[in-house]
């Protein structure tokens, strides 16, 4: 079927009549003055293209040096896939990536390979991806004969809203997939063009450039950008109703033939949006979005307003804005809707005038918005229902649009026109910068975003538990655990947060309140691993060692390839006396992660309890290897060797613990012990010995009989006996009272000794 023509020869001279950034030009007079018209043009539009790439270089300044924040962590630093062998064919084959964008998980790889964990260079390809896509903005508002197509291009490329796309690792996802998106669009443009040209379509021929590459050819890469542009993020799949919309904007119909040709695009979509829906499912079993369809209804309404204004009014940008709640059952919920619906209807009406650039370019806003207005559960919903990354694509609409109508009004000005151009754009371009550099420095680092957030949005629970994570990692426990509780004020069923608590709560020693939320923690999510390993934890300590293992089992069985978990069952088993099992469960820890120190210290000393000092050398040392600095290696370490007789090469290594560990009661014990009772005198230090006994007393309380048997030796050693003597009886009486009947009968024949005037001397160290 043949289409019928549409020749517009005014709007062919229009469009002849702009030059690189949409501004009318005045047509040359010769051959010379067309080569040099078109030299002048070349390298306007370098100096444009440049000015372009170094304003966008200094508004994201402070992200060059920007850290890992948040989910960065998952998808690049503690992502297996990035480096073990086998990782790229689990990418694209496999569903153990967090989310099924296997291009950019490849670019993720790659950079692990060539730069490892320096955050630097990640930042710096997700801010060239940026600046591409600028200027590929640039070209495509070119040629679809937008006014004003550099502003429009520079306005997007220093938008503020775009920082979270650009200056937030994991959003590679939007920076790849807009460039292979523009580069689809582009190849389309020239394909339609070119197919226009064959079938005598003047008006869309009007600014065609010869080009080597045929229809074909062009109609191939632009389907092939569009599944790049889909392997990066499917929220990519409206472009071919876009193709749609940019038919009926450049020849005021959709012919069958358009549809024809887009069934290609919408078929690679729906391949791939089913990946990404049981992606967004995996991402765990809690609920995202329990409202109904009437709620997600109005909420759209809401979104596409939300968005429009923050495309005009950039400011109070938060990572994490508050959760709008709406009533489904209020009609007034359903007045931003109405509205938008209201206002396409307007431009429809005028469609022959000015409504037609207000129905395409708010058409394609709310077109490359529709996946993330509520209809689609998406997981980062579960905190928010708005985002700035969400509008990465969608923005160039209103934008464009925009940007249009301005240089319009301009353009009326006469011949104030140029300067008025100039001021108006320079200051706009200069404040979207500075607003975009300081939203910059709010993604240097996780710290200052969780706390900038909580600063915008004091009732965001995730920020607060966030941060809760980092401050306690830090030691600074007791911030943490107020954070923790402001996340479960907001959020009183966020399991995490109740594990955050359980976790401080036990390590300050308070284990009734730790199991409590513990308990809450594995009744609200019983799928999620650390509510069974918080819970066998403070099961530990308070000696229910069977129920700890039966969770630590349970974990196992979920996580079958975590050493840690494997480690906790080997000292669960110890605590329980059962040797060969936790033997066991460190040798598997080891087979998971070799360089384990703190498995390799446990399966050193089972093995020192066993006898085999030999192997007990190999894995302390191992652990020293890994960890120079692991002052539980060197002590243990320390015992092994004095029990081979080499008691100055075991001083050392207690020495060295207590370097690094100066307050471990434990090595200080064996330490005074050491210089207060091997047999031969150059190892012996009396005056030494009473020191680091005393040290030791006073860190367990002064009420261990053990460490006070160690003093008392001391102080025999340093001819101090009437103090050994008392000392050996304090150790007396609290080791009758815990029926120590060995330590017992050791103290009263120690006390005799002391008695006689003699130190006491260990003849089997």
């Amino acid at each position: 079927m043949k289409r019928p023509r549409h020749c517009q020869p005014g709007k062919r001279a229009e469009a002849a009549a702009l030059d690189a950034s949409g501004v009318p030009k005045a047509p040359p007079a010769d051959g010379i003055a067309i080569a040099g018209s078109l030299s002048l043009a070349r390298l306007k539009s370098w100096c444009l293209g440049l000015l372009l790439v170094a304003g966008i270089l200094f508004a994201y300044q402070p992200a060059w040096h920007g850290g890992f924040i948040w989910d960065d962590e998952s998808h690049v630093v503690h992502n297996p896939h990035l480096y073990e062998p086998d990782g790229l064919k689990r990418i694209w084959f496999s569903l153990e990536a967090p989310q099924y964008y296997p291009l950019v998980f490849t670019t993720f790889r790659l950079e692990r390979a060539l730069w490892g964990l320096n955050p630097t260079g990640y930042h710096f390809v997700n801010l060239l991806l940026h600046t591409a896509s600028a200027l590929l903005v640039w070209q495509l508002l070119r040629r679809l004969n937008v006014r004003g197509a550099w502003l429009a291009a520079a306005v997007f490329a220093l938008h503020p809203v775009n920082v979270e796309s650009v200056a937030w690792i994991t959003e590679r996802k939007n920076t790849l997939s807009m460039f292979f998106f523009l580069l689809s669009l582009l190849w389309y443009l020239r394909f339609d063009r070119q197919t226009s040209a064959v079938e005598g379509q003047g008006e869309a021929t009007s600014n065609a450039q010869p080009s080597m590459l045929g229809p074909r050819l062009c109609y191939g890469l632009a389907l092939f950008a569009f599944v790049l542009a889909l392997l990066s993020k499917t929220a990519v799949a409206p472009l071919p109703v876009v193709f749609l919309l940019l038919a009926w904007w450049r020849r005021g119909r959709v012919e069958g033939w358009d549809v024809w040709r887009t069934i290609p695009f919408f078929m690679a979509a729906l391949a791939l949006i089913p990946l990404t829906v049981l992606f967004e499912h995996q991402a765990g079993s809690e609920i995202v979005r329990s409202d109904p369809f009437l709620s997600r209804l109005a909420g759209a309404g809401w979104a596409f307003w939300f968005y429009l204004y923050k495309t005009v009014l950039p400011l109070n940008l938060i990572f994490v804005y508050p959760r709008w709640r709406i009533d489904p059952a209020n009609m007034l919920s359903y007045v931003p809707g109405l509205l938008v619906v209201l206002g396409f209807v307007v431009c429809w009406r005028n469609r022959q005038g000015w409504g037609k650039a207000g129905l395409f370019g708010l058409g394609y806003f709310l077109v490359m918005l529709s996946p993330t207005l509520g209809f689609v559960n998406i997981y980062f919903m579960r905190y928010t229902l708005v985002s700035d990354h969400w509008l990465y694509f969608a923005i160039i609409g209103p934008i464009a649009l925009a940007v249009a109508a301005l240089t319009r009004a301009l353009g009326l000005l006469g011949s104030r026109e140029i300067f008025l151009r100039s001021v108006v754009g320079g200051a706009l371009l200069l404040t979207l910068a500075v607003l975009t550099w300081r939203q910059s420095a709010n993604y240097t680092d996780m710290e200052t975003l969780w706390r900038t957030t909580i600063a915008q949005n004091p009732t965001c629970w995730m920020a607060h538990h966030n941060l809760g994570v980092l401050l306690n990692d830090r030691g600074l426990v007791d911030e943490g655990l107020a954070h923790f509780q402001k996340a479960l004020e907001s959020q009183p069923d966020f399991a995490e947060s109740h594990i955050g608590v359980a976790n401080v709560l036990r390590g300050k020693g308070q284990l009734d309140e730790s199991l409590i939320h513990a308990r809450q923690a594995l009744e609200l999510r019983p799928d999620l691993v650390e509510s069974h390993t918080a819970l066998a934890a403070a099961l530990l300590r308070k000696g229910a060692v069977d129920e700890a293992i039966f969770h630590l089992q349970w974990a196992a069985q979920m996580r079958p390839g975590s050493a840690d978990i494997q480690n906790a069952l080997g000292n669960a088993f110890i605590q329980e006396g059962r040797v060969a099992e936790a033997r066991t469960h460190f040798q598997r820890a080891l087979q998971l992660r070799p360089n384990f120190t703190e498995a390799h210290n446990n399966l050193g000393l089972v093995l020192l309890q066993a006898g085999q000092l030999e192997e007990a050398t190999i894995h302390f040392q191992q652990a020293l290897t890994f960890q120079p600095t692991n002052a539980p290696a060197h002590s243990h370490l320390g015992q092994v060797l004095l029990q081979e007789g080499h008691v100055h090469e075991a001083i050392d290594h207690y020495q060295a613990a207590l370097a690094i560990q100066p307050d471990d009661a434990y090595t200080l014990n064996n330490l005074a012990w050491v210089l207060a009772t091997y047999p031969e005198a150059s190892a012996r230090d009396g005056t030494r010995a009473v020191e680091f006994a005393q040290r030791a007393d006073q860190l367990s309380g002064g009420n261990n009989p053990s460490i006070l048997g160690t003093l008392a030796a001391a102080y025999a050693e340093a001819g101090k006996f009437a103090e050994a003597v008392s000392t050996s009886r304090r150790a007396l009486t609290l080791a009758s009272a815990q029926t120590n009947h060995a330590q017992t009968a050791a103290l009263q024949a120690r006390i005799a000794l002391y008695q006689s005037g003699s130190p006491f001397r260990d003849a089997h160290p």
